[in-house]
């Protein structure tokens, strides 16, 4: 396929050409940083001319990126306003001090948590607060002007005072998890400077909080050429938080590390963050910057997606910003609050797994981000974890659960387990574990790599659906049945349609396992009899498919969780016209009652429509979200981040991610359909390198309210049916404009036989494609997020 190759950076692109005094500092005679590469990297992106349309023959990529940037032209007060910088593992969020001549830079880290597994996870294996920075200023702040960067992930910008002003730019390095800021103050605010403040080392939960619960000790303040504070933790080990900043002239590099450790010694970690203070410090900050910045514009060229509507552009690439910077393969999945931490806390503070973690982490599929995907690499590296939330009577070795909240290695605390259906202890914890299991069969969908089946999905799926089959029994009608379980969130019921949805989707999808892979299980007669004998969902001619038996929706509620059926598992699809039915009427009855909604059931309920043919309300749903609308005390903040109450979550923004390809590419049952869903709103797209189920690559283009052409490459050589969406008469050619054969499966559909490796072109007769994307018109004036005016 023909796709844009990444451009070399030029040394001019991350060094200010601003006049700045030469001068260097040494230690044991190399050169450590100078006043050109470290004190003008606080000057302005000399590339933010690219915030421009591409229509002038700019790079696409990097074009669309960087006009999604955020700005501030207002002082951010807090979490729910500021700008946020992150690398997976190391966060920092930049807002008001305490004062009017301070700014605070928070500090967080997804691996720091306590380490006691005698309470239940959000308190036992709490995560922790670290610190802050805090820039003191001699005059009082007066206005802003920041700039995050999204595509060099950096945050750039100005902050002016009643005695001067200072220039800053910074990140957290991606590759090193330094974190460094650069700041170049005028005259009158030479002085300026950081110090760093810790916080205490306790939980913020209270919910469940027992009174014997202590904090952790107290730190030990560490001083001299590098500082630090190091934080031991009551159960052993702890974290040291190492700083330094350097300064040349007037300039200064703030430059610090942390550095987690348990088991083990907290002094080995400590020394471990003074090393990693002085390497970065020692290291050519040109090459830090060119390695930091070259990962995150590979990373955004992975795929493409443009719309007319701008703010919304800007907020999906918001999103790949946040998935990139919160998580990575092998790395912790995301919590509640990802890599960052609200300074106040709240009751979130670990692994949520009744449903965020498992939509939150959806768009890393669709948006061609394999490299994020934590979720099968935690349940690969701790599956040894999962029975450990089995009741002690079921802990057969044959059996896995997985309780919420657990910490990023699966454990939801050693006195903690979920329960069991039908028993004095029914929690909303039993498909948990199934359903993070479909965010792995998505992994493997997209991929077709059959070792996320052989070493993942298979082994820990066969547990967890065994793990429901102690509690499933035949009734006399002769169908299987399933004790009382209770609906996330809402109620108990026998038969509850989200457990029911879950057990059928592992049955069926263990058979299928074991047919790809060639293998016999001795529990492949269980799977069969459960697939083909589990109870119907309980219905009402009315309003569709009940929470479970006798138990109605009779009330607005938040989790879609009774509705997995129809997506994401997909069970019954708008293809069939045989489930139209049930579906219109189950999701009218969800909709029509939205008083208690939050955020992820709009994006969710946007989704929905548009796997059902609705591509209006899906982008009404997904608009009334996204505009911050305030329903049930919770709405998106204007930094794209979200908020229950006063509560941090980060899982309602990222689903509305998903929402988007929704609209742009979807494949299901064997059929890749590109724009599917788009609005009569939206009379261009363009998108690349978007996938689907069965390993394809999909760009498409759309113009005036018609697909222009579709290009769908694979990497796996699965059949291809193609719903692509062309009016009239198509050319089907290969990658060098041959010829393919093909055949119309149905008005609208083909099938094209495309080998590993191969691509399929799809115009109009006698059409042809662009070479690449393009970042299509704006259909009017937008607003930037964060908080620009």
């Amino acid at each position: 396929m023909n796709r844009p190759e990444h451009r070399p950076l030029s040394r001019r692109r991350f060094v200010s050409t601003a006049a700045v005094t030469a001068a260097t500092a040494t230690a044991a005679g190399t050169t450590l940083w100078t006043a050109s590469s470290a004190t003008a990297w606080a000057g302005p992106s000399p590339t933010s001319a690219a915030h421009t349309d591409a229509g002038d023959g700019a790079d696409p990529y990097e074009a669309a990126v960087r006009a999604a940037a955020m700005v501030w032209r207002r002082l951010p007060t807090g979490w729910q306003e500021g700008p946020f910088l992150a690398n997976g593992l190391l966060g920092a969020q930049l807002y008001a001090g305490k004062t009017a001549n301070t700014l605070t830079l928070m500090l967080s880290h997804t691996q720091v948590q306590d380490q006691r597994g005698q309470w239940r996870g959000g308190i036992g294996y709490s995560r922790l607060p670290i610190g802050y920075f805090t820039l003191t200023l001699r005059g009082n702040i007066t206005s802003v002007d920041w700039t995050l960067d999204l595509y060099d992930a950096e945050l750039r910008g100005t902050v002016t005072t009643t005695a001067g002003s200072v220039a800053f730019t910074a990140l957290v390095q991606n590759d090193s998890s330094a974190l460094l800021v650069s700041t170049r103050p005028s005259a009158g605010e030479e002085d300026s400077a950081w110090t760093f403040q810790w916080l205490p080392a306790a939980t913020t939960r209270t919910s469940g909080k027992p009174p014997e619960y202590t904090p952790n000790p107290d730190p030990e303040i560490g001083r001299g050429s590098v500082r630090y504070v190091q934080q031991p933790l009551l159960a052993g080990g702890g974290w040291t938080t190492a700083w330094r900043e350097r300064r040349v002239g007037t300039g200064r590099l703030l430059a610090a590390h942390l550095v987690y450790r348990h088991p083990g010694d907290v002094s080995e970690a400590t020394r471990e963050a003074r090393r990693a203070v002085e390497r970065t410090l020692s290291a050519d900050l040109d090459e830090l910057l060119a390695r930091h910045r070259g990962w995150w514009h590979r990373y955004y060229r992975r795929s493409f997606l443009s719309v007319p509507d701008k703010r919304l552009q800007a907020f999906y690439l918001a999103q790949l910003y946040k998935l990139a910077a919160s998580t990575r393969s092998g790395g912790p999945t995301i919590s509640e609050w990802g890599p960052w931490f609200p300074e106040v806390g709240n009751n979130w503070t670990a692994v949520w797994w009744n449903l965020n973690v498992q939509i939150g982490m959806a768009p890393i599929h669709g948006s061609n981000h394999p490299e994020l995907d934590s979720v099968t690499s935690t349940f690969a590296r701790f599956e040894k974890n999962l029975p450990t939330s089995v009741p002690a009577p079921y802990r057969d070795g044959e059996s896995y659960a997985l309780g919420h909240p657990s910490d990023w290695q699966l454990r939801a605390g050693d006195t903690y387990d979920v329960g069991a259906p039908g028993s004095s202890h029914v929690s909303d914890n039993f498909g948990n574990l199934t359903w993070a299991m479909h965010n792995v069969w998505q992994a493997y969908q997209h991929s077709l790599d059959r070792t996320i089946l052989r070493d993942v999905l298979f082994p820990v799926l066969t547990k967890a659906i065994n793990f429901y089959a102690h509690f499933l029994h035949e009734g006399p009608d002769g169908k299987l049945h399933l004790l009382e379980t209770r609906s996330p969130e809402y109620a108990n019921a026998a038969d509850c349609t989200y457990d029911l949805s879950l057990i059928r989707w592992g049955a069926r999808t263990l058979i299928e396992v074991a047919r790809i892979l060639r293998t016999d299980h001795p529990r492949a007669r269980v799977w069969q009899d459960i697939a083909t004998r589990l109870t119907p969902y309980a219905e009402d001619p009315a309003d569709g498919v009940l929470i479970g038996k006798g138990v109605p929706l009779a009330e607005s509620h938040r989790h879609h969780s009774h509705l997995l059926w129809l997506y994401p598992l997909r069970e019954r699809t708008w293809d069939r016209p045989a489930d139209r039915d049930v579906m219109r009427r189950s999701m009218a009855h969800w909709v029509s009652m939205q008083q208690l909604w939050h955020g992820y059931s709009y994006a969710t309920a946007s989704s929905m429509y548009s796997v059902m043919d609705e591509p209006e309300k899906a982008l009404d749903h997904l608009t009334f979200f996204t505009d911050l609308k305030v329903v049930a005390d919770c709405a998106m903040t204007v930094n794209t981040m979200y908020r229950e109450g006063k509560n941090f979550a980060l899982e309602s923004p990222l689903s509305a991610a998903q929402s988007m390809l929704d609209m742009a590419v979807q494949g299901h049952d064997g059929v890749v359909k590109v724009f599917p869903s788009v609005s009569s709103r939206w009379p261009d797209a363009s998108i690349a390198s978007l996938r689907t189920p069965g390993a394809f690559l999909v760009d498409a283009d759309r113009s005036g309210g018609a697909t222009r052409w579709v290009r769908v490459h694979s990497e796996a050589g699965a059949p291809l049916t193609l719903q692509h969406g062309i009016k009239g008469e198509i050319t089907v050619r290969d990658q060098r404009g041959r010829p393919l054969p093909w055949r119309e499966t149905t008005p609208g559909r083909i099938s094209v036989r495309l080998p590993r490796g191969a691509t399929a072109l799809v115009t109009p007769r006698g059409g042809r494609a662009q070479e690449g994307p393009r970042d299509v018109p704006s259909t009017g004036a937008w607003t930037r997020w964060g908080l620009p005016s």
